[in-house]
């Protein structure tokens, strides 16, 4: 999996963005480079969003959030937010994502020519999608209140052969208590004097509330009845959406509001079209992209794809942010299973490293009588990775402690006794180590904070011997990363980082 290409005519602070990422070079590791403002966190983001929440609902907010304020022109039909070309099995695959209005399909002959129904008409929108699913639970809920009203009745056929009149009077109480909480602002009138009154229900006021309940029942039916007419409409709409959709190879995403600041209903959408690929094939390559793109960044980033309410709290007093921003960032972590923040060493990860290891030893061990040396190259790998620090895993894997050997004794530590760049170092390699990232497309933003120039050097061929399938794009500020690749590896957007050092040095 390797991104070619990618365009973004305007989004944002992004103009007129067409980079090149040459599928031949090796290393497969691309800084992406620019002074601060140019907008290279901004297009990390939008290329990761895009490819890895376009197919799994529960992940559309995000892209829902990053597109939130994003306007199509009232004399366009639609309007392209990014092309990205995909090398995958031999073949460029490209992705067209684009922004429209209803119009887009309104106007198309296709609509024009097979719907002429005016109560249809009124569905062709992209919101209609959102309108069925609305009607869908009400639907089930007007069908649970049918059922339950229908029980109740039925419940009452009994409590009317009770010969007790208190034992008669608390059933019927806790049956019309029942009905009081299933029908919203309903006042089922015929006990409710009873109740309130005295310690006694006759038969008759109880045939009186059933007969209340009939009634309900009746309303209940004809909205039932005239919701599920309406809902049919509407899905059946939408399938002459989705097949027009497909006859022009474009994949529905989500909707989403052109308002920065807006509570109506979002009626924009965000499309895709694959070129070079079959429509039948683009639910399963758009699954597999979203498996094999990942973001890393500093946990101080902006990250756009949170929501506005989230968003706003980075610009609020302190003690708003410590009680709600990184608990809200960090709920993104476990929804976003390709997004990871790399300040400070995952405990967690490294000791699922560990536990990993040992598991792949004693699976040898089974399969071919000799124990696996999965673990001792785990441990001496992070010594080198921690110039001779030794990281120890508690006996009830719980924890860890360090320990460096210097001049014949045994120095112990603790995990806050590493330097920053240490920790964020460890970091990147357990977090590539323990999600087994392979072959895949993984954008890392600002790699370089806290490294020593030697590291930000070094990071290259940190990542070329850590996962060394996969295709890195860095977007950085520092000149030493992208001293240690070719000129041609480097990619730059304005205003340009090796153009401004070039120009300093005259």
């Amino acid at each position: 999996m390797h991104l070619l290409r990618v365009q973004v005519p305007d989004f944002r602070g992004l103009k007129n963005i067409d980079i090149t990422f040459e599928k031949d070079f090796f290393p497969r590791i691309f800084p992406l480079g620019s002074l601060n403002g140019g907008g290279k966190s901004t297009l990390l983001q939008l290329i990761f969003v895009l490819l890895h929440c376009s197919v799994d609902d529960e992940k559309k907010p995000f892209l829902q959030n990053l597109l939130q304020g994003f306007q199509v022109a009232d004399e366009e039909a639609r309007k392209t937010l990014a092309i990205i070309d995909i090398w995958h099995e031999q073949k460029i695959i490209q992705i067209v994502f684009f922004a429209c209005e209803d119009a887009f399909i309104k106007r198309s002959p296709y609509f024009l020519d097979t719907v002429n129904n005016t109560e249809d008409q009124n569905y062709i929108s992209f919101s209609s999608v959102m309108q069925f699913k609305v009607m869908e639970k009400q639907v089930a809920d007007l069908k649970l209140v049918n059922n339950s009203l229908t029980r109740s009745s039925e419940r009452l056929d009994t409590i009317k052969n009770i010969e007790d009149n208190q034992q008669r009077f608390d059933m019927a109480q806790k049956e019309f208590n029942f009905i009081q909480q299933l029908v919203s602002n309903s006042r089922t009138s015929a006990l409710i004097s009873v109740i309130n009154s005295k310690k006694d229900v006759s038969i008759k006021e109880i045939q009186s509330f059933q007969d209340e309940i009939k009634q309900k029942l009746e309303e209940v039916e004809n909205n039932l009845d005239n919701l599920k007419n309406a809902y049919e409409r509407a899905k059946r709409v939408w399938q002459k959406i989705i097949e027009y959709l497909q006859t022009e190879n474009m994949t529905y995403i989500c909707n989403f509001s052109s308002e920065i600041k807006s509570n109506t209903q979002p009626n924009e959408a965000l499309l895709c079209q694959l070129n070079n690929t079959d429509i039948k094939e683009t639910h399963d390559f758009l699954k597999i992209l979203s498996e094999k793109i990942f973001l890393s960044a500093p946990s101080t980033q902006v990250f756009l794809f949170l929501d506005r309410a989230t968003k706003e709290l980075l610009f609020k007093g302190q003690t708003q942010i410590n009680e709600n921003y990184f608990d809200k960032l960090q709920k993104s972590k476990f929804q976003l299973q390709g997004f990871f923040t790399y300040d400070f060493m995952a405990v967690d990860s490294l000791l699922e490293a560990f536990k990993a290891a040992r598991d792949k030893d004693f699976k040898e061990a089974i399969e071919t009588d000799k124990y696996g040396n999965n673990y001792q190259t785990l441990v001496n790998e992070l010594r080198f990775l921690l110039n001779g620090k030794k990281i120890n895993i508690n006996k009830d894997l719980s924890g860890i402690t360090l320990n460096l050997e210097k001049n014949g004794e045994t120095i112990e530590l603790y995990p806050e006794d590493l330097s920053h760049g240490e920790l964020k170092r460890l970091s990147i390699y357990i977090w590539l180590k323990s999600r087994d990232i392979e072959d895949a497309i993984v954008l890392m933003d600002e790699i370089e904070i806290a490294f020593h120039p030697d590291w930000q050097y070094q990071i290259i061929s940190d990542l070329k011997e850590w996962a060394p399938s996969n295709q890195y794009i860095l977007a950085t500020h520092s000149y030493e990363l992208c001293q240690a690749l070719t000129p041609a590896h480097v990619k730059e957007i304005e205003p340009k980082l090796i153009k401004q050092e070039s120009e300093s040095e005259q």
